[in-house]
């Protein structure tokens, strides 16, 4: 049973973290990653940036699962996307990221975009079978965020891509 999915509360931001934690222990079971590349990513947001997201939702109570959106090029961008071990697999992460879609629908931005391992099964393959696609070339904002990532060294520990989803093209998906 998937958990009610919700706008997150200030008694939630302290859990977050933690969670993030937990959720990047995932890529240490998978080929050409190890506990040294989770140690390599960088840290979870801190409760201030967590509370300065432009919007955050959780996933139960306590949280389980969260997304959080931010704003890149005046659209919508899932910046973070976790899911605790304890739920990976049952349906959590996915409607994180449709709530996350329908937010963004209702606040009126036309798309959103994110940055993720290509080759991850859990990243790259999982938001294409959400509606994402893959950005050949990203401009603006979004080729800063790559560029960023590319500093932080992300794209050392596996390729990564930029995505978006129209939110006009399928107001129901």
């Amino acid at each position: 049973m998937i958990p009610v999915i919700r706008s997150a509360e200030p008694d939630d931001l302290p859990l977050l973290s933690a969670l993030e934690t937990a959720a990047d222990t995932l890529l240490a079971g998978l080929p050409g990653f190890d506990i040294s590349v989770v140690r390599q990513l960088p840290a979870p947001a801190d409760v201030a940036g967590l509370a300065a997201a432009r919007h955050l939702l959780v996933a139960g109570t306590p949280p389980v699962g969260f997304a959080r959106v931010e704003e890149v090029d005046g659209q919508a961008h899932l910046e973070q996307l976790s899911v605790h071990p304890d739920a990976a697999g049952a349906g959590v992460g996915r409607a994180l990221v449709a709530a996350a879609v329908g937010w963004a629908r209702e606040q009126g931005y036309a798309s959103m975009t994110l940055c993720t391992f290509a080759g991850v099964p859990f990243n790259a393959p999982f938001y294409a079978s959400c509606g994402f696609s893959v950005v050949a070339d990203p401009r603006g904002g979004l080729a800063e965020l790559r560029n960023h990532e590319r500093e932080l060294g992300l794209d050392a520990l596996g390729e990564r891509v930029a995505m978006r989803k129209d939110l006009r093209a399928d107001a129901a998906g």
